[in-house]
């Protein structure tokens, strides 16, 4: 199975906050208040998009994800607070 490593922020309605929350706990870990990442398949990352792709409002939400092979290629760094990090999915 190939899978790839998602990093997903997304910036919705209060209304809708929930929903695309609760969408994205079930594919990734929390990492920061609208920010999620983890490695999916390309079909869970096909099922997460079309998901969230019937929640928001095209014309009012944003939602943006960066990509990559594998979680070696990303180097990250945190200021402040770490807030989330991994643990189970939801």
């Amino acid at each position: 199975m190939i899978s790839i490593f998602v990093i997903l922020v997304y910036d919705t309605a209060v209304e809708r906050n929930p929903k695309v929350l609760k969408t994205c706990r079930k594919y990734l870990h929390w990492t920061q208040r609208s920010v999620f990442q983890g490695e999916l398949s390309t079909a869970q990352y096909r099922a997460l998009m079309a998901t969230l792709n019937t929640t928001i409002d095209p014309e009012y939400d944003s939602i943006v994800t960066y990509t990559a092979r594998s979680p070696d290629m990303i180097e990250s760094s945190t200021l402040g607070v770490a807030l989330g990090g991994p643990g189970d999915i939801l």
